[in-house]
């Protein structure tokens, strides 16, 4: 599993492209923005995208979501709870071809031989999810490092919040931690050091 970590858009959102090296088969998770960017990256290592997966309805994590589906012809994923007015599922969008679909908490995608499982994490947003493949957890706005998304936006709760942190860090052993921005981490770095994290846990 390659993953290629572009930080895009006006607020430095990663875009995660993750690739099966063997077929070059990939999905792209959260195109925030610079499609162009996404797009030479696909076709200069001549990737297969199979899938984009948003892994919340935020605008920082779409802003390159049409021009991505129109070149890929892939088809966009995203939690139905997200599908409201200012996000990427709106209306007319939803009724073009039906390129944007629904998935929710145990939906499963292979792409080539990787195995992507959506794991239901709301509280930065209602319609916020994990998405986990191999030993890898792409966490969106939920989890950061060494802190977590923001719930003052519409639709946010920190109670909710702490609960998803709280299921992530029981996942039994370590993963690795790409987040919606900044730096990566692991899950047993997080469960150390992670205020929130801790808190969830009845650490702190």
């Amino acid at each position: 599993m390659l993953i290629k970590t572009l930080q895009v858009g006006m607020i430095g959102t990663n875009c995660y492209i993750v690739t099966d090296e063997n077929t070059l088969q990939c999905a792209i998770i959260d195109p925030g923005g610079d499609s162009n960017t996404i797009l030479e990256y696909v076709e200069t290592n001549k990737l297969k995208p199979e899938a984009i997966f948003l892994t919340h309805g935020h605008f920082d994590h779409h802003l390159g979501l049409e021009a991505v589906m129109d070149e890929t012809g892939a088809p966009a994923y995203i939690n139905r709870a997200d599908a409201v007015d200012g996000g990427p599922a709106n209306p007319h969008k939803l009724d073009d071809g039906g390129r944007i679909k629904w998935y929710d908490e145990g939906s499963t995608f292979e792409i080539g031989s990787l195995k992507f499982e959506v794991l239901s994490t709301p509280g930065h947003s209602p319609g916020s999810v994990t998405l986990k493949c191999e030993t890898a957890l792409f966490t969106g706005d939920t989890l950061f490092r060494d802190s977590c998304g923001r719930t003052d936006l519409s639709g946010g709760s920190m109670e909710i919040l702490l609960t998803s942190l709280k299921r992530l860090s029981d996942l039994p052993g370590d993963y690795e931690v790409y987040p919606g921005h900044a730096e990566s981490s692991t899950m047993e770095r997080e469960r150390k050091f992670n205020y929130y994290i801790k808190h969830a846990n009845g650490e702190g």
